[in-house]
């Protein structure tokens, strides 16, 4: 992108090492032909895929299993017109390993909406990038006060 236009494109790990610091995310799947978005917590596995626990039986798992997805976080600092995105697209499956699964009840993320049958959904990092909005520019790099 121009140096000029206020944003910076972020390589990968900038990517995943900012996603860790923020509990929110929006996965952006398919729901009866049509865009759906639902915001999820979240945390990254070890090799940076997104996982999320949801109850077993919930609509999005019916929706996202084997499918592309795309998940994107962000934060944003209102007051000096700054922030990032990241968005993270793969394949969304269901963690079924035994093994996985109990490792994960102790590492992975914990659900803010518990259910009596719980799964892991897991995000494979295919694509992930990222920008950053440098705070106070105008189109011309101009920076305003704040």
């Amino acid at each position: 992108m121009d140096a000029n236009d206020g944003f910076r494109e972020l390589h990968r790990q900038e990517c995943l090492r900012l996603l860790a610091t923020v509990p929110v995310g929006r996965i952006v799947y398919t729901r009866q032909a049509l865009p759906a978005v639902l915001p999820v917590n979240f945390s990254l596995d070890g090799d940076g895929a997104v996982l999320v626990r949801t109850s077993a039986s919930s609509e999005l798992v019916g929706a996202i299993l084997g499918a592309l997805v795309a998940f994107e976080a962000d934060e944003v600092d209102a007051a000096t017109h700054s922030g990032w995105s990241v968005v993270v697209m793969g394949t969304a499956t269901v963690v079924t390993d035994p093994a996985e699964h109990t490792r994960l009840l102790r590492t992975g993320p914990r659900s803010w909406a518990p259910a009596p049958r719980e799964v892991f959904v897991r995000i494979d990092p295919e694509l992930v990038t990222g920008r950053e909005l440098v705070g106070g520019r105008s189109l011309y790099g101009v920076h305003f006060p704040t």
